[in-house]
């Protein structure tokens, strides 16, 4: 039985300025479950990253019920920048949210050196940001955020500052680290084929104010990869539907 670790009910967000009351969330609602891989996608300023935003508790909600499985829930977030400070070595970029949190330890210190040693970045421990491609900056930014040992990732965007190519490339890295790691995630894209690829569900959202348009289950029998997973033959299906919720 699948364990559920977030509900989200009924979920709304407005802004209120002198005059005007704006309504960017309606209303949404939906379960995540462990180590499952969501996407969210929909028409630019439907309030994507606003969601991400409230859960993450940078926003406030307006109405509505977000429901952990525990207390103290350790959450993850990833942006569109990698956000390395240049004039600190990998390690120390690595180590910052564990710093922020006084979390460490010798013990924490050792798990994000062997993350860093893992995932192809041994020999740039002592380095600084200005020796890493982009793709391997993106990589850093994860294992900064896996530091923390969070029980659900929030990827906003995170691979839109790359170039198609190097984009195909990170993403593929991201996402086996994540699975690797046993992760939950909830990822905010622009890319239906990123999000057909990678994910278990796939939840469309209308435009603002924006409410769930549907939901999509995402079984594919190959490794999720972008040149194989195109070869599967309900990949365009979910492709045209997806599309088809967007341009309505």
């Amino acid at each position: 039985m699948k364990n559920k670790i977030l509900e989200i009910k009924n979920l709304k967000k407005d802004y209120y300025d002198l005059k005007n009351e704006t309504n960017a969330i309606k209303s949404i609602s939906f379960d995540v479950y462990d180590k499952e891989f969501i996407s969210i996608v929909g028409p630019s300023g439907c309030g994507k990253s606003t969601l991400l935003s409230i859960l993450a508790n940078i926003e406030n909600k307006t109405e509505g019920e977000i429901n952990w499985n525990k207390d103290n829930i350790v959450i993850g977030y990833m942006l569109q920048s990698d956000s390395l400070f240049p004039w600190k070595t990998i390690l120390d970029n690595a180590l910052i949210g564990l710093e922020v949190q006084k979390k460490l330890t010798k013990e924490n210190k050792e798990y994000v050196i062997n993350l860093l040693k893992k995932y192809g970045l041994k020999d740039f421990l002592y380095k600084y940001p200005s020796s890493l491609s982009g793709g391997m900056k993106q990589r850093v930014t994860l294992i900064r955020t896996l530091a923390i040992k969070p029980d659900i990732l929030l990827l906003d965007e995170a691979f839109s500052a790359l170039d198609s190519q190097s984009r195909i490339k990170v993403s593929k890295d991201v996402f086996d680290i994540i699975k690797n790691e046993n992760k939950t995630v909830i990822m905010v894209t622009h890319s239906i084929e990123e999000a057909i690829t990678f994910s278990d569900r796939i939840i469309v959202l209308s435009k603002r104010p924006s409410k769930i348009k549907n939901i999509y289950d995402i079984e594919f029998n190959s490794e999720r990869d972008f040149l194989k997973i195109k070869n599967e033959k309900n990949y365009n299906s979910y492709y045209d539907m997806i599309w088809s919720d967007l341009n309505e």
